[in-house]
């Protein structure tokens, strides 16, 4: 058990500190980075699904006034490392997936960027590809891990015998999209090469991670660490895309040591963002339930399909909420990759949770439904004493609570019977529970100094909009138990001691405990009057971390949902989130990031798709003129809450992660609502109008 620190600054309602500089336009962004005389990167794209490159003429590209550099596989310089396929940019003449970067034009202003890659001109050997995921699939096979590092396939019991033999069974197949994350901040890199500075390579990066960034870069380049520096003091969104470089981060510094002395911008425009910086797989679920009279379970199983790049795996851990969520004495959960001719997927908010949360909770609506019982009861009635994978005890498990919360206060026990109809409207009523595992990262370490009269906290973290800038300086202040105003927090730059990636809803705390660690350690070693120049460092690892308890977050989802019998238009009055996730550093920080994920859960329940065009093997609706996403005119009321949870064991803040859970449970929820007033059960997200309207009354 972590004792945990006493509330001063944490649970206070503050307004964060780097939204002055947001809202003025202060705020610097990776392309905006003031550099003298930068110029300018343009990818040229390759226009094949999946080949080899038998010509590349360039000379056009470089007759045109004002074109420095056109770089291809064939001057381009060779990398120390290409074991990741996706970092080796020029290096072969080889094409994996339609948008592959084939080539990268240097000119003075961007419109001559763009003007030099529209002159290269580039012949190919087009082969067959293939890019269509299905379920049938001849190459499919068995990761050996999922990510990270999860058992590929778990089973316990015996998942048929339970379904022969059960009162009710529910045996369907759901699937849910390819999504991409579309933060208002595009991809961007501005890169310095300067082999006669003390550091040779600066990159303002848009990142969530500046020491993981720097460390790619480094590998791919041989560079040694001293060598390297990322800054990133704000980031413009992320959602997971932002978590791992990608591509375009060595095409700015491969661009950059072609023209030494000189900074190069390189901004990927949305439609390239559609290729080259990931996306969430498609899945394809196939679910068992089974379940005895009294709608205990007796049986779940999720057996999952999904693709990833033949150039790099990417195995998303799908099934993985399946294997915790619900008591049952029968288990299993699989999981099947296609290895296809199409760009890498990666992380996207909630990787594993949130496409993994779907079908589950949809399946248990249709159990509730077959049963007759309340979908809430019935969650209720499998709520596991301990942790089902592992038998561990839960450090904190309020699902029950959020359940019960959330019902009365969505009004939940007077929801109107399946079918309502008020005028041209259905109206119906859902319900789906969220989890996310609460995670703490093996590294980060912070230092705290006094200056000038301030505590100043330095720690290469990343806010990628999430409120770092906000919610550490709280944190730091109760361990070092002085006013917040009186501590600076420095974050966005290796030149501050090394922090672990801004994801997996584990920044807080990962980066808060190891601020509590130096914290403690300064007050002990300098006393309440230290002197300028007094300095400590602490590292999380020397944090006490508890393994001996299951930690997630939980939390309940109600929707309502409106259908119009005449044109099958869906509308989301209500949408109502409580959860269970530790205690809250900052409540304004906190309901913006549930307030987020709940939006992009009912983005992917009726908007978001990535249209995949096998012929050509791309992204049909690559832009946001046709990728469609939610926004505040497609949902009325909207409201998150949470309860007071003080958990011991996660962490010394108390604090289980909020970026992630909100988006988790929401799909189904709204799908589960659907039902109820359409009569229609849709298993294949999103939920569209040609869905709905012709089996509509």
């Amino acid at each position: 058990m972590t004792e945990l620190l006493e509330p001063r600054a944490i649970g206070r309602d503050t307004v964060r500190r780097d939204g002055e500089a947001k809202v003025r336009g202060t705020a610097t962004y990776a392309i905006e980075t003031p550099v003298q005389h930068p110029a300018y990167v343009h990818p040229v794209q390759a226009t094949v699904p999946l080949g080899r490159i038998t010509g590349i003429d360039t000379s056009a590209a470089e007759a045109i006034e004002g074109v420095v550099a056109v770089l291809t596989h064939e001057n381009a310089e060779r990398l120390a490392s290409t074991d990741d396929r996706e970092f080796a940019v020029l290096q072969s003449d080889e094409v994996a997936f339609r948008g592959q970067v084939v080539a990268v034009v240097v000119a003075e202003t961007s419109e001559l960027a763009r003007q030099g890659a529209d002159a290269v001109e580039v012949t190919y050997a087009e082969q067959p590809h293939d890019s269509a995921l299905r379920v049938d699939h001849p190459d499919l096979y068995k990761p050996e891990k999922i990510n990270p590092s999860f058992e590929t396939d778990t089973a316990e019991g015996d998942v048929a015998a339970a379904m022969a033999t059960a009162h009710v069974t529910v045996e369907e197949t759901y699937s849910t999209a390819m999504y991409h994350n579309n933060p208002l901040e595009m991809h961007a890199t501005t890169a310095l090469w300067d082999p006669s500075a003390e550091v040779p390579l600066t990159l303002w990066d848009s990142t969530q991670g500046v020491h993981p960034d720097r460390a790619a870069v480094c590998e791919v380049f041989g560079l040694e660490q001293e060598q390297v520096r990322v800054i990133c003091p704000f980031v413009g969104g992320g959602f997971g895309s932002k978590g791992t470089p990608h591509a375009h981060v060595f095409l700015a510094t491969m661009a950059a040591r072609a023209v030494p002395g000189r900074p190069v911008k390189l901004g990927l425009t949305r439609q390239q963002m559609f290729s080259l910086v990931g996306y969430r797989t498609p899945t394809i679920q196939r679910m068992q339930l089974a379940a005895d009279r009294t709608g205990r379970l007796q049986a779940i199983a999720i057996d999952v399909v999904e693709q990833t790049s033949r150039i790099k795996e990417f195995a998303e851990q799908t099934g993985v909420p399946t294997r915790m969520m619900y008591a049952s004495p029968n288990r299993r959960t699989t999981h099947r990759l296609a290895a296809l001719d199409v760009p890498v997927p990666s992380w996207m908010r909630a990787p594993g949770e949130c496409p993994g949360m779907f079908g589950p909770e949809v399946a248990m609506d249709e159990l509730a439904e077959r049963l007759g019982i309340d979908p809430v009861e019935l969650r209720i009635r499998n709520e596991p004493e301990r942790d089902p994978e592992t038998g561990k005890p839960w450090s904190s498990r309020n699902l029950v609570q959020c359940l019960r919360e959330g019902a009365e206060r969505f009004g939940w026990a007077d929801r109107p019977p399946a079918g309502h109809r008020e005028g041209a409207w259905l109206v119906g009523t859902g319900v789906a529970s969220s989890v996310y595992p609460t995670m703490r990262q093996a590294t980060s370490t912070a230092r705290i100094r006094y200056e000038d009269g301030r505590y100043v906290a330095e720690i290469g973290a990343a806010d990628l909009g999430t409120g770092a800038w906000t919610v550490l300086p709280q944190i730091a202040a109760d361990a070092l138990d002085v006013d917040e105003g009186d501590v600076e927090v420095r974050i966005g730059d290796t030149r501050y001691p090394i922090a672990s990636v801004a994801g997996g809803s584990s920044g807080t705390n990962t980066w808060g405990s190891a601020l509590t660690v130096a914290a403690r350690e300064f007050r002990t070693k300098f006393g309440r009057s230290p002197a300028d120049g007094d300095e400590v460092s602490g590292d999380v690892d020397q944090a006490s971390k508890d393994d001996a308890h299951a930690a997630y977050a939980f939390g309940a989802q109600f929707v309502e949902v409106r259908v119009n019998v005449d044109t099958g238009e869906l509308r989301v009055p209500r949408l109502y989130g409580v959860f269970g996730a530790g205690r809250i550093i900052n409540p304004r920080t906190a309901r913006s990031q549930l307030l987020g994920g709940m939006t992009m859960g009912l983005s992917m329940a009726l908007h978001e798709n990535s249209v995949w065009d096998t012929r050509l093997g791309q992204v049909a609706n690559h832009d946001l003129a046709e990728y469609h996403v939610t926004v505040n005119a497609d949902v009325g009321d909207m409201q998150a809450h949470w309860l007071d949870e003080h958990d011991p064991y996660v962490n010394v803040m108390g604090s289980k992660g909020i970026g992630e859970i909100g988006i988790t449970g929401t799909a189904a929820a709204v799908v589960n609502a659907v039902h109820r007033a359409t009569g229609i059960r849709i298993r294949d997200l999103p939920v569209t109008l040609d869905k709905v309207l012709t089996a509509l009354p």
